[in-house]
């Protein structure tokens, strides 16, 4: 009887809350492919070697030498600061890992907890100064997600919200950060990931939390203040679900132009190899958008038995298809006045890549163009040249965050390559 409890769970709900609608034909069922485990080889840049943007824009390299560099932030000054972060496999992990080949990615060493603050002294658009912010010693555990109010420095760790006192122009900080708040880690931490950004007068703070797992599979009881956009006050209290069903959001951004909060959101694995799409959407307070029950509104995840008191009814469609298993994690809207007018208040989405499709997906940057802050049209590649061998799974490089710089350039983060790239307008 335990065997068919799901089955006859699923009886119980009516069958028009998973009407495909007019998004049906677009997705194909559920294991119509084959799950893939498909990890991508990274080989790097050799020496003049760069990725390609567009007609009219040079990519040239910001920095190097760092371990993972995954997340940037953009102090008033202009200063740069890198962190530095990873996944904490184990020794027997990375075996594993080795043996079904995710080795490749070169992207299972241990974290190196560090956030670098890189300074262009002379305004030539390269950093010459360079010093390391902080470190393990400061309380740093995979830190992500960098913010700072006033004289506070935010810094987000996988378990915390950490807080540290911050002078204007300081290279070093030797404080122990003070917790703000606790956040969901656990030892089922898939999604590690930690990014803050504050409302328009600072008095609100927002947390992406990503699941702890790929769809539940290892029990909810561990998904609790997961796969959600929390809120909270910058002093950490009144901490609460701000949006929630969001497997694992991880760039955020304030659309300019509406002042909507919108997020990149990597979607979930081992339905075949075009689903489910990673997505760009804007962020409806209390919206629910599915996760782990039914995917892109509600489209329904076979393999999680459905309890009660779902949302089912209240599943959102996300705005913007990016692609299934592109590993889309960085997101910024270009509010600056130096790229071309097609590019003004558009959004760039990071796509780290796929390990989850035959053929590999992602490993790009894509731009979405924005008119009245609502996406009019699909993503168009940006960003590329990271893929060297798609058949042999050879890549360059695997890029996850961007930010805007003041002088209108971006720059981009390559973690396996331990690369900072920077894009800048030389056309006309």
């Amino acid at each position: 009887m335990k065997t068919l409890f799901p089955l006859l769970l699923l009886m119980t709900i009516p069958l028009c809350l998973f009407s495909q609608g007019k998004d049906d034909k677009s997705l194909p069922k559920p294991f119509a492919t084959k799950s893939a485990s498909n990890y991508s080889k990274v080989i790097g840049w050799k020496d003049g070697e760069t990725p390609k943007a567009p007609e009219g824009f040079t990519v040239s390299k910001y920095a190097d030498g760092f371990e993972n560099p995954r997340w940037m932030y953009v102090l008033p000054n202009g200063d740069v600061l890198v962190a530095q972060s990873n996944s904490n496999y184990s020794f027997f992990k990375q075996i594993g890992a080795w043996i079904i080949g995710a080795g490749g990615s070169n992207n299972l060493k241990h974290s190196a907890d560090r956030i670098t603050l890189l300074r262009d002294t002379d305004n030539d658009g390269l950093p010459d100064k360079r010093e390391i912010l902080l470190t393990k010693k400061e309380g740093l555990n995979q830190p992500f997600g960098m913010l700072l109010i006033g004289d506070c420095l935010y810094v987000a760790n996988t378990d915390a919200i950490l807080s540290y006192p911050y002078t204007p122009g300081q290279t070093k900080i030797a404080e122990m950060g003070q917790k703000v708040v606790a956040l969901p880690a656990g030892k089922v931490n898939r999604h590690w990931t930690r990014n803050i950004i504050a409302n328009q007068d600072n008095s609100k703070i927002y947390i992406a939390v990503g699941s702890g797992d790929n769809a539940g599979e290892k029990g909810m009881e561990h998904e609790v203040m997961r796969a959600n956009i929390l809120v909270m006050n910058p002093d950490g209290s009144n901490l609460q679900e701000y949006a929630s069903g969001l497997r694992n959001p991880v760039g955020m951004a304030w659309e300019p132009t509406t002042q909507s909060l919108w997020t990149s959101v990597n979607e979930r694995d081992e339905l075949g190899d075009n689903l489910v799409p990673d997505y760009l959407t804007s962020v409806k307070e209390d919206g629910y958008y599915g996760w782990p029950y039914t995917y892109w509104g509600n489209h329904l995840d076979p393999r999680m038995p459905i309890p009660p008191n779902v949302r089912l009814k209240e599943a959102i469609v996300p705005d913007v298809d990016l692609g299934s298993h592109t590993a889309s994690l960085g997101l910024v809207f270009y509010t600056a006045n130096v790229f071309p007018k097609k590019y003004r208040n558009g959004a760039f989405v990071v796509q780290h890549g796929s390990w989850n499709r035959n053929v590999l997906s992602g490993y790009r940057v894509v731009f979405v163009p924005f008119v009245n802050g609502k996406p009019i049209g699909k993503p168009e590649d940006f960003l590329t040249g990271f893929i060297v061998d798609s058949k042999r799974n050879k890549v360059r490089g695997r890029p996850v965050g961007a930010v805007v710089m003041p002088d209108g350039s971006m720059l981009v983060t390559d973690d396996t390559t331990h690369h900072i790239w920077r894009i800048a307008y030389t056309g006309k």
